[in-house]
């Protein structure tokens, strides 16, 4: 979701921004060669019923099949968003990429940890300044030192995320192609801090 100067505020599921669209309280927005077009419900009903979307970008009623909007503008909410990012384990992951930061593979989060780069015990702080995600392996090698008394060299240093890179990490590939004239992503379509 957008707020109406056209910043990101927001994820929503599908129920919900059906229910902003038809409750008339947002506009789908839709980018056709690089010129943006705003529908009220009804006309994307009509747009939906002329331009039948692909079966993996739609859903059906027993009357019509409804393109998904991949994206909305409200109509009447012009807060900024807020940009703080809570620190949490599955933050921590998404910033990282599920990236081991010591040894660069990638895992799947039951597979994965968090590791103060500099322990707890010697003044370390649980913030987003000192956590990294790590692999069991790796984390267990690190143990309870600075990485360097363990021969080991961090892939990237650890920093609060932006709150648009964030988003850009929980949305699926062709989501993201929609919304990347409105987050921070490079040309190639890649999120930063993505090899």
């Amino acid at each position: 979701m957008l707020n109406r100067l056209w910043q990101p505020v927001n994820i929503v599921g599908l129920l919900r921004a059906m229910s902003l669209l038809f409750r008339g309280r947002a506009a789908a927005v839709h980018a056709d060669d690089g010129h943006h077009r705003l529908f009220s419900a009804a006309e994307w009903v009509d747009f939906s019923t002329r331009q039948p979307p692909p079966a993996a970008e739609s859903v059906r009623s027993p009357c019509i099949v409804l393109r998904v909007p991949r994206v909305l503008l409200l109509n009447s909410y012009d807060r900024v968003p807020r940009r703080e990012i809570r620190f949490s384990r599955r933050n921590v992951y998404l910033r990282d990429a599920h990236t081991c930061q010591y040894c660069g593979r990638v895992f799947r989060e039951e597979e994965l940890n968090l590791d103060h780069v500099v322990p707890r015990d010697v003044g370390g702080k649980t913030n987003w300044e000192n956590i990294v995600t790590a692999c069991v392996r790796c984390n267990s090698r690190k143990a309870n030192r600075l990485p360097e008394p363990a021969g080991m060299t961090l892939c990237r240093a650890p920093a609060r995320p932006k709150w648009r890179l964030v988003v850009a990490s929980s949305l699926s590939p062709n989501e993201l192609e929609a919304w990347k004239e409105f987050l921070e992503v490079t040309p190639a379509g890649q999120l930063p801090w993505r090899n």
